[in-house]
């Protein structure tokens, strides 16, 4: 059959690798350069230790136990180890491959694992404290600052909450200057905030515009796209990146380019995937299905907002309303506030802010269906899918669930899952376009 529609290579995608593989090394030399080591979640505020120096290297975890995933001889090295060590089996399975990777003194990059200089967390999912707080145990009493952002849904926010939050970041950096013996520069600060504002906006531009049909990108491209935010959402880096990607996409979209050349059917997923197994993406391309993305994808870094017209859109930066940031609390409030409007935020207060989330995405980006991964290895973001599942049924949309794990390859059956899909595309009336 041929093709629908033209596809290419996206042009900056070595960029988006060397973006990646220089964050990981910078990390593991960081020492070499006479420069500071820090670890904490995706989620963490990275912004504020950047007021610390230029030669400020972060690791963040999540991303860090996918790429344990990923290797699935060193990710079940790494879970015996943390289970051996007495840690259950149940819990976040990417802190199981991080923790398993400090017990055995590996680096998945190669090397000994690197010990931060300190651990600098927030604290919204049930695993965050807990996770480094174990870390700096193993690592023999690393520092840790930890900063509780658990404060209420988006619609719940009022000035005591926003004080509640900026507080611990205002004494968080008295604690940073202590522990590192470093002098704060709030310039940087200021800089390191603007920056995020951008890497994350951008990125929700980028989401998007995969409404359009065709869809320029799909999901197993973007998990490799968004993960940058993942690591420095606060970097120019990064920032810089994200509109040189947005260019491109617009740029796709205006010539017609496909991520899937004979798209006919748009569907979303959720959660993290199965980092071992990515290719059930390629195998739903065989039917002329594309992922368009998920909540996940679009909202575990971008910002977004409901524009005046009533759709999705790209949260406004503090620049694009022309706010100029002129000191340290005015940064740490907007740093604040942008965050806690994140979109994966929200269903940690209720799964009903989730299923009206996910059905604006399926109304707005046209979807066909929905795939739920019933993911053990996440309790966080696993929070009332089967209460998802039922709204969106509601709402019309097929849906189809598969039971795994983000980062233990041993609770995902390849063959069931795969049999699955045959049948959801088969309710769908899509048969294969290839083998």
């Amino acid at each position: 059959m041929a093709n629908k529609y033209k596809t290419e290579p996206l042009k900056c995608w070595s960029k988006a690798k060397e973006i990646r593989d220089n964050f990981y090394k910078d990390y593991a030399t960081a020492k070499d350069k006479g420069g500071i080591r820090w670890a904490g979640g995706a989620w963490s505020f990275g912004a504020i230790p950047a007021g610390l120096g230029d030669d400020v290297y972060p690791l963040t975890g999540e991303p860090y136990g996918a790429s344990v995933s990923w290797n699935k001889e060193f990710a079940l090295q790494c879970q015996e180890a943390a289970e051996k060590k007495g840690y259950a089996r149940d819990l976040c399975s990417y802190m199981r491959n991080y923790w398993g990777s400090i017990i055995l003194d590996k680096y998945a990059f190669g090397g000994p694992f690197p010990k931060p200089d300190f651990n600098w967390q927030d604290h919204i999912c049930c695993s965050h404290a807990k996770w480094y707080q174990v870390a700096s145990e193993l690592e023999g009493g690393v520092p840790n600052y930890l900063i509780d952002v658990g404060v209420g849904s988006e619609d719940e926010i009022n000035k005591n909450k926003v004080d509640y939050v900026v507080n611990q970041m205002h004494d968080g950096i008295d604690w940073l200057e202590k522990t590192t013996g470093r002098k704060y520069d709030d310039a940087k600060l200021i800089q390191a905030v603007n920056n995020e504002c951008e890497s994350t906006a951008r990125w929700a531009e980028v989401c998007v515009l995969n409404k359009n049909i065709p869809a320029p990108l799909e999901e197993k491209t973007m998990y490799s796209l968004y993960v940058l935010g993942t690591l420095m959402k606060h970097s120019k880096v990064v920032a810089d990146f994200y509109h040189e990607l947005l260019d491109e996409v617009k740029d796709r979209v205006k010539r017609g380019i496909a991520a899937v050349p004979n798209e006919r059917c748009r569907v979303m997923s959720d959660t993290q995937p199965p980092w071992a197994f990515l290719k059930i993406f390629r195998y739903l391309e065989k039917f002329g299905c594309v992922s368009i993305g998920s909540l996940y994808t679009f909202g575990l870094i971008g910002l977004w907002e409901e524009k005046p017209d009533g759709s999705w859109g790209a949260k406004t930066t503090p620049k694009e309303k022309g706010i100029t940031i002129k000191d340290r609390d005015q940064a740490l409030r907007i740093l604040t506030e942008w965050n806690l409007c994140k979109p994966e935020w929200q269903h940690f207060y209720s799964p009903k802010l989730k299923s009206d989330m996910m059905i604006r995405i399926a109304k707005e980006w046209k979807l066909d269906g929905v795939m739920l991964h019933y993911n053990r290895g996440c309790e966080g973001l696993s929070l009332g899918i089967a209460e998802n599942r039922l709204a969106l049924q509601k709402a019309n949309y097929p849906v189809m669930t598969f039971e795994g794990n983000m980062g233990d390859e041993r609770e995902f059956d390849e063959a069931r899952t795969m049999t699955r899909i045959d049948t959801f595309m088969e309710t769908l009336d899509l048969k294969k376009i290839e083998d």
